[in-house]
């Protein structure tokens, strides 16, 4: 992969977790329930796909 690839990819990964830090905070401040989980599942998701292209603009 050459270096613009990897700069795209982790620019990716950095904006879903931002993303991800968004959705959290506002599940756990203006939500209830089953939004509140669903809301935090996406978010769980959106971390761990953040955290993948992270990990991949290392390698």
């Amino acid at each position: 992969m050459d270096a613009m690839m990897k700069m795209w990819v982790s620019l990716i990964g950095i904006g879903l977790m931002a993303i991800s830090a968004v959705i959290i905070t506002f599940a756990r401040i203006k939500t209830k329930g089953i939004v509140k989980f669903i809301l935090s599942l996406i978010a769980f998701v959106l971390l761990i796909i953040g955290f993948i292209c992270g990990v991949i603009s290392i390698i």
